[in-house]
């Protein structure tokens, strides 16, 4: 087990980003929010306001499905030494729910895999994300950035690698989570060596390798030399967006109906939500991330203004991301004027 420093004391009010072991490890024992319990005296605004910010995760198939294929992964690559282990892809449009979905896994199998080994002090699971235009040096330094490897200007890439995998590998990681992966372009040059460097991570460290981006396989990723050895080991799982009929059952509605029963208000009226379910869907595109985005942030306005429910006109009043505004906002286009010739004499 590696060496290391006394875990920092953290203030929890203050999360810090799970990009780091210390974030990760404060992510991972912070317990997540819960819906408000009748049996519980009710909460301050205050501690509503927090609460709506947070929120619940709201378990879609696709967590389940990401979380058994990982847990199956772990154990099919736990023994295997002669070749790199099977991978995950997570893919996705954007504000489809990927990151929240990496997140609540990762965290399921660091639970899991600590309650298994029993070594509360290990770090089983990794969480780094591809900077843009990332090179394979500074793709290598983020890895050393998570487990807080020093690394200095005069430092090669391969110095940073070795490091990196005997950290790696002492510290217990079984996990590695790799977010934003479409930042990655094997077209270019750094690219092609950022792609190389992942590859040799694989092989190098004895875990788990689970991708995360958006659309990943329309991008040069999936094509040529490279991209053909990452589709033979990966497999596929799509966060698409949430559809409002599949056959006789409304899903999205569902969802909606879900995060309705989640939130903290003293006057709204349950029910008002999935009778909006066609109005949220055109409005959100059916992106679960949107949908969030846009209930939280409601629900935080009627706290503030006193009104404590959620109604379509309060809904309408709130200006969504630019991917959603842009779908689902009517366009009219500038009137066509036309010139009358004039008659002939």
């Amino acid at each position: 087990m590696v060496k290391q420093e006394p875990t920092p004391e953290y203030n929890l009010n203050e999360p810090l980003a799970p990009t780091t072991w210390q974030g990760w490890q404060q992510f991972v024992d912070t317990p997540p929010p819960t819906p408000p319990d009748a049996n519980t005296p009710p909460r301050s605004a205050e501690e509503r306001l927090a609460y709506h910010s947070d929120f619940v995760t709201v378990r879609i198939p696709a967590i389940d499905t990401i979380t058994t294929t990982v847990r199956t992964l772990m154990v099919l690559g736990r023994h295997q030494r002669a070749t790199a282990r099977p991978c995950l892809i997570v893919a996705g449009p954007p504000t489809t729910g990927k990151t929240t979905a990496l997140l609540q896994v990762g965290r399921t199998c660091h639970l899991a895999e600590t309650a298994r080994t029993g070594l509360r002090d290990q770090m089983p699971v990794a969480y780094v994300l591809v900077p843009p235009g990332a090179s394979a040096k500074t793709l290598a330094a983020e890895f050393a950035r998570f487990l807080g490897i020093p690394v200095t200007h005069r430092m090669t890439q391969a110095q940073i690698m070795t490091t990196v995998c005997d950290t790696y590998t002492r510290a217990g990681v079984r996990l590695v989570m790799i977010d934003e992966i479409h930042r990655l372009n094997p077209r270019t040059s750094s690219g092609a060596e950022a792609t190389d460097l992942l590859k040799d991570l694989t092989e190098r460290i004895g875990a788990t390798f689970v991708y995360a981006g958006i659309d990943v396989t329309t991008t040069p990723l999936f094509t040529g030399t490279r991209g053909a050895q990452l589709a033979g080991r990966a497999t596929l799982i799509d966060c698409d967006t949430i559809p409002a009929r599949r056959g006789t059952s409304q899903p999205f509605r569902d969802l909606t109906a879900a995060m309705e029963a989640c939130l903290d208000l003293t006057r709204h009226r349950p029910g008002t939500l999935p009778r909006l379910a066609t109005y949220l869907h055109t409005r959100t595109g059916g992106r679960i991330g949107s949908l969030s985005r846009l209930l939280r942030q409601a629900a935080i306005t009627a706290i503030l203004d006193s009104t404590e429910r959620i109604t379509k006109a309060g809904l309408e009043a709130i200006t969504l991301d630019h991917l959603a505004e842009e779908n689902s906002r009517p366009r009219h286009p500038a009137k066509r004027t036309t010139t009358r010739r004039p008659s002939a004499a």
